[in-house]
């Protein structure tokens, strides 16, 4: 009997402070399934948002499922993942639109389902999705309509002399690219030195910024200012400009601030671009899916900071000495 007493005490000893361990884990997410579905992994600023999901999955011990098309452009790849996703049952889907309109069946789809959907960096159009009675949890991104309306700004004050400005949009039609145009157009509207004389899109692409850059050189020699709705079409504008023998001439504004448009910045071959802090959108994708899996309360905005780099606060961050 005494034996069987020890014994007994023995399992209570180990049993009870696992439970404890169990019961203080993050509940349930250690069984917690989210999925990130961004438009494409072909890019250095939607690599930077997975890396940001990546750091925050881990830190709250969840598996995190990445999915992308090839390209940006290709919303039916992303529909199709969506829908394999809501398949294979998982908690939580994190979604960067390629298609405003585009994807809100299949969110609707997940909305039937029961799995809560959050958009991250570029918006569904909110009339569309009301129409369709389809929901979000929340959106978690930058102000792109800001963010174009301070690149727009800051290329007014480049000059008082006539500025000719090319622009560079993303996909027509997508609210990204859309309103960092329309906010582009918005910041240069009372200064009236400042004209664009080409806007055409290339598609988000490096590739694409190239050949769209080489004939508006053809057709507008005189371009003085280029504003690239995203950094790959500025790389590859600058490409184009450079193998041109203009880039003395012309100026070039991206957004998004990638690690390469940086040293471009510094190199002075890029002026400046707009950051937008891929990294923290990952990272609250991941936290807020927990939070709303959890049944807290979650705003339908979560804003992420926006700001404008160019090379004195490249060379200040980085402690350099600058030089002109």
């Amino acid at each position: 009997m005494k034996n069987s007493l020890i014994l007994f005490l023995l399992i209570l000893l180990f049993w009870i402070p696992g439970r404890q361990r169990e019961k203080g884990e993050s509940a349930a997410s250690r069984q917690i399934r989210i999925a990130l579905i961004l438009k494409t992994l072909n890019s250095p600023f939607f690599n930077d948002l997975k890396d940001g999901a990546v750091s925050a999955a881990e830190r709250l011990n969840v598996e995190l499922i990445v999915q992308a098309p090839e390209r940006e452009i290709d919303v039916e790849k992303q529909m199709q993942i969506i829908e394999n996703l809501i398949q294979s049952r998982v908690n939580a889907i994190c979604v960067t639109p390629s298609g405003s309109r585009e994807l809100i069946p299949a969110i609707g789809k997940a909305n039937q389902a029961g799995i809560p959907v959050l958009i991250v960096d570029t918006r569904i159009d909110e009339q569309a999705a009301r129409d369709e009675g389809v929901k979000t949890v929340t959106f978690i991104g930058s102000d792109n309509y800001q963010g174009g309306k301070i690149a727009g700004e800051y290329i007014a004050s480049l000059s008082t002399a006539q500025l000719k400005v090319a622009v560079l949009e993303g996909i027509p039609g997508h609210e990204t690219g859309d309103n960092r145009v329309r906010g582009f157009r918005e910041g240069i509207e009372k200064y009236a030195q400042v004209r664009i004389v080409a806007s055409q899109p290339a598609n988000w692409e490096r590739d694409q910024g190239y050949n769209v850059m080489q004939n508006l050189l053809q057709a507008h020699p005189d371009i003085e200012v280029v504003f690239a709705c995203n950094d790959l079409m500025a790389l590859g504008a600058m490409e184009a400009i450079a193998a041109a023998g203009k880039s003395e001439k012309i100026r070039i504004i991206g957004f998004d601030a990638v690690e390469e448009a940086r040293q471009e910045i510094l190199a002075n071959r890029i002026l400046a671009s707009v950051a937008q802090h891929p990294n923290e959108m990952g990272q609250l994708a991941v936290e807020t899916a927990v939070k709303a899996l959890a049944g807290d309360s979650i705003p339908p905005y979560i804003p992420v900071n926006i700001e404008l780099i160019t090379r004195d606060n490249l060379v200040l961050d980085t402690g350099g000495t600058q030089t002109q």
